[in-house]
C-alpha cells in the first residue's frame, strides 16, 4: 500500500519547557485547531486530553510523554506533549530522541527558568531544531523584549523574532507578521479566528524598527538575505522564509512566535511556523547506525532503504498490553514482520501497529520513513533497542538516562500483594529507565530509586491505582556516592585449601580519583603474563562488584580508576572466581587507604517570592546548608537562585509555602554531587 502523504510534508516535533509554561495549554490548542479535537480540554479543569493519567489531571502537571498526530495544511504533525517537571526529565530525553524539532514554550513573565535550559541544552544534544513561543503575553509582567534578551543570554541562541505583540498583559490583542507585515488580531472571542488587517499606524514604526532587527539577523547567516540586504533589494516573502527555514534547520538561530494560548491568541501562526521552518525527516542528516563489525553506516529517510527503527518508549496499556513507541528511520515497518532486535539478539514479531492519540489509538498497516508508531508484539524490546531486518543488522545509538537520586524503602502488605508488587515493579522499570527497584539481602527491604520525591510518590500511586498493589513506603533517601581522595595501591593473596581443587589468586591494584563526573575507569598494566589474559576480565568483574558498594556506607564508587600493576595465579588452582574474589577484596582495602570520602547530590534551587518575603527564604536556604548565588528582580517578584543538598529539600515546598503565605514557588534540579561535611557523612552511614 503506497505512501498516503509525501514525507516532505511530515513534521515530527515535541513540546518541551519549564513545568506551568504552557506545553499542554499549547497542545491542546494544536489538537483543536487541526481538528483532532471538537473541544478544547483544559489542564486546570483535568480535561486536558494529552494529560490523560488519573495522577496528571489530579496534580495538574504532565508526567508521562503523551504522543497524537494532527493535520495542517496538508501536512502531518507528529507531536510529542513532555512533562517539564524535573523528576519526569527521562520523558524529553528520549522524546528529543526520536524528534526531528521542537517547540519550545517560554513564560512571558518568568522568561527562561531553570527547566527550560535543561530542555534546551537535551535538545541540543540531540541538535533539534527549534521554535520559540513566548506563551501567556495577556499575564500582568509580560515582557517580551526581556524574553529575548534572556534566551541570547542564558541559551547562549540567537533569537530572531519573526512576530512582535500587538500590546501586551490585557491590553494584548494579537500579533504582528514581521515577514509580510500584516497584523492578526484577536476579537477576545475565544473561539472566533484571528482577523488579518494591516498594521495599527501606532504601531507601524514599532513594526519597522523589529522587522529590521530580524533581516539584521538573517543577514548575519545568509548571504542570499546579506547581499540583498546590503544592496537595499526588496526583499520577497518566500525569499525570506527560506532564509529562515534554512538558518532554523542548521540551529544557527530560533525563530521567535508569541501569544497566549489559554486565550487562543496565536497558536495557528505557530502551526503555519512548525510547517514553514521546522524539517521534515529527509531535511535532517541521515541516521548513523552500527554494524555487528563495528563499521559505521548511513539510514537515510527512505521508503525503500532496510529497516532502521528504534523503541524509544515501553508502556503498559491496559486494554492493549505492552506497547513500544518506535521511529521508523528508514524502510518501513509492516504488522506481520519479523524482524531482529538488534540490541539483544531476539527475534520479534510485529504484532499490531497503533497510531496514537494520547490514550486512544487507531490501528495502521505500515509505518514508513520518518514515521513515529506504538508497536504490539515486543516481548524482548525496552527502551533504546533497535529493530532491523535479520538479514541486515545494525544497531542504532542507544539513549542514555541519569543515574536516579532518591530512594525509598517499600514492603507489601500482604503475601498476596508481594507477589503482585514484583509483577508491577518490573513493568514500570520497564517503562522508566530512571526508575531502579532492588531487593536489599542485608535489610530484607526492597528499595526503589528514582529522580525525586514526585517521582516516587507517582510511582507507588500507580502501583495502587493500576496494578491494584497494597504496600507501604518509608521516608526518601538520598542516593548517596563514595568516591577517594588521594591514590593507594594494595596487593591481595586470596588462597583457598579444601581438600582437592583449591582457589589460588594473586593481584596488586591501584586506586586513584578522577575529576568529578567522570566514568569509572579500569586498566591492565600486567606485563609478562603473570595474570593470563583469561582472568583479566574476572578481576575487571571483581573491581566492579565491590564499586557497587563502597566501605563507607555501602553506596556506588565514583569517579575513580582502578590499574591492575601485577599479581600471579597457579597453573591448577587459579580460577576465574578466585581472580574475582581477590580483585573485590582487593579493591575495597585500596579505597580504605585511599582516604575515601561520601558525596551527596546537589541541587540547583530556584525561588520566585514576593519582596517581603526574601529574608525568610534566604535565611531558611542557609539553614538548610545551602549556598545562595544571587537574587534578581524579575517583575513584580524576587528570584533567589542558590545550590542546596539533595537531603535538605524533602517536604521543602510545603514549608517555602508556610513561610510566605502560599504566595512563593520553587523549582529544582540536580547539578552536580560534592563531599559530605563529616558530621553529616557519620549520620549518614549510621542511617
Amino acid at each position: 500500500m503506497p505512501r498516503d502523504i509525501p514525507i516532505e510534508y511530515v513534521r515530527n516535533i515535541g513540546v518541551i519547557a519549564h513545568i506551568d509554561a504552557g506545553k499542554t495549554t499549547v497542545t491542546e490548542r494544536i489538537l483543536y485547531f487541526t481538528g483532532r479535537t471538537y473541544k478544547i480540554g483544559e489542564v486546570h479543569e483535568g480535561t486536558a486530553v494529552m494529560d490523560f493519567m488519573d495522577q496528571e489531571r489530579e496534580r495538574g502537571i504532565t508526567i508521562a510523554a503523551a504522543a497524537t498526530t494532527a493535520e495542517w495544511r496538508d501536512h502531518r504533525v507528529n507531536i510529542i506533549d513532555t512533562p517539564g517537571h524535573v523528576d519526569f526529565t527521562v520523558e524529553v530525553e528520549r522524546s528529543l530522541r526520536v524528534l526531528d524539532g521542537g517547540i519550545v514554550v517560554f513564560d512571558a513573565v518568568a522568561g527562561v527558568e531553570p527547566q527550560s535550559e535543561t530542555v534546551w541544552r537535551q535538545a541540543d544534544k540531540y541538535r533539534v531544531p527549534r521554535l520559540c513561543f513566548i506563551n501567556k503575553m495577556d499575564r500582568v509582567g509580560a515582557d517580551f523584549e526581556r524574553t529575548l534578551d534572556m534566551i541570547a543570554d542564558r541559551l547562549g541562541m540567537l533569537p530572531v523574532p519573526v512576530q512582535m505583540p500587538i500590546g501586551a498583559e490585557e491590553d494584548f490583542g494579537g500579533v504582528v507578521d514581521l515577514i509580510a507585515m500584516r497584523a492578526w488580531t484577536h476579537t477576545g472571542k475565544r473561539d472566533e479566528p484571528p482577523v488579518e488587517g494591516p498594521i495599527p499606524p501606532a504601531l507601524e514604526a514599532d513594526a519597522a524598527r523589529w522587522r529590521d532587527t530580524m533581516l539584521e539577523r538573517l543577514a548575519e547567516h545568509d548571504e542570499q538575505i546579506m547581499i540583498s540586504y546590503l544592496e537595499g533589494h526588496e526583499l520577497g516573502l518566500d525569499e525570506i522564509r527560506k532564509a529562515v527555514r534554512r538558518g532554523a534547520i542548521a540551529n544557527e538561530f530560533t525563530p521567535v512566535f508569541c501569544g497566549a494560548a489559554l486565550k487562543n491568541m496565536g497558536v495557528q501562526r505557530l502551526l503555519d511556523g512548525v510547517v514553514d521552518y521546522l524539517p521534515s525527516p529527509i531535511d535532517v542528516p541521515a541516521i548513523t547506525a552500527r554494524q555487528p563489525d563495528g563499521t559505521e553506516v548511513e539510514r537515510p529517510s527512505d521508503d525503500d532503504a532496510p529497516l532502521a527503527a528504534l523503541a524509544f518508549k515501553i508502556v503498559t496499556d491496559p486494554y492493549v498490553g505492552r506497547l513500544a513507541y518506535t521511529r521508523v528511520y528508514s524502510g518501513v515497518l509492516r504488522s506481520g514482520d519479523s524482524v531482529t532486535n538488534t540490541s539483544r539478539h531476539k527475534q520479534e514479531r510485529i504484532g499490531r501497529l497503533l497510531r496514537m492519540h494520547a490514550d486512544s489509538r487507531e490501528e495502521i498497516d505500515e509505518v514508513y520513513a520518518g514515521g513515529i508508531a506504538a508497536v504490539i508484539g515486543l516481548k524482548d524490546t525496552f527502551t533504546g533497542d533497535t529493530l532491523a531486518p535479520k538479514g541486515d543488522p545494525v544497531v542504532l545509538e542507544d539513549i542514555s538516562f541519569p543515574d536516579p537520586v532518591v530512594s525509598v524503602a517499600i514492603e507489601a502488605k500482604s503475601k498476596p500483594d508481594q507477589d503482585k508488587m514484583s509483577q508491577a515493579l518490573r513493568k514500570l522499570a520497564e517503562e522508566d529507565p530512571t526508575f531502579v527497584a532492588a531487593y536489599n539481602e542485608e535489610t530484607g527491604q526492597t528499595i526503589i530509586s528514582g529522580m525525586g520525591e514526585l517521582h516516587l510518590e507517582v510511582i507507588v500511586d500507580r502501583m495502587t491505582r493500576e496494578f491494584r498493589v497494597g504496600c507501604n513506603v518509608g521516608r526518601p533517601q538520598v542516593a548517596y556516592r563514595e568516591t577517594v581522595r588521594r591514590a593507594a595501591e594494595q596487593e591481595t593473596r586470596f588462597v583457598r585449601q579444601t581438600g582437592g581443587r583449591g582457589q589460588f589468586a594473586h593481584v596488586i591494584l591501584r586506586v586513584e580519583p578522577l575529576p568529578p563526573g567522570s566514568e569509572n575507569e579500569f586498566e591492565n598494566e600486567v606485563r609478562g603474563g603473570a595474570i593470563p589474559q583469561q582472568y583479566i576480565p574476572a578481576v575487571a568483574k571483581g573491581v566492579d562488584q565491590a564499586q557497587r558498594n563502597g566501605v563507607l556506607g555501602g553506596h556506588g564508587v565514583v569517579d575513580v580508576r582502578v590499574t591492575l600493576l601485577d599479581g600471579n595465579h597457579h597453573e591448577v588452582d587459579s580460577s576465574e572466581m578466585a581472580f574475582t574474589t581477590a580483585a573485590s577484596i582487593c579493591f575495597q582495602e585500596a579505597m580504605r587507604r585511599a582516604q575515601p570520602v561520601m558525596l551527596e547530590p546537589i541541587m540547583k534551587l530556584e525561588i520566585s517570592t514576593p519582596e517581603s518575603f526574601v529574608g525568610d527564604v534566604v535565611g531558611d536556604v542557609a539553614a538548610r546548608r545551602g549556598q545562595v548565588h544571587g537574587v534578581e528582580a524579575r517583575g513584580a517578584v524576587q528570584i533567589v537562585g542558590a545550590m542546596i543538598p539533595l537531603a535538605e529539600t524533602f517536604g521543602y515546598t510545603t514549608a517555602l509555602r508556610s513561610m510566605t503565605q502560599g504566595r512563593a514557588t520553587s523549582s529544582m534540579e540536580f547539578d552536580h554531587y560534592e563531599e559530605v561535611p563529616a558530621a553529616v557523612a557519620e549520620a549518614a552511614a549510621k542511617a
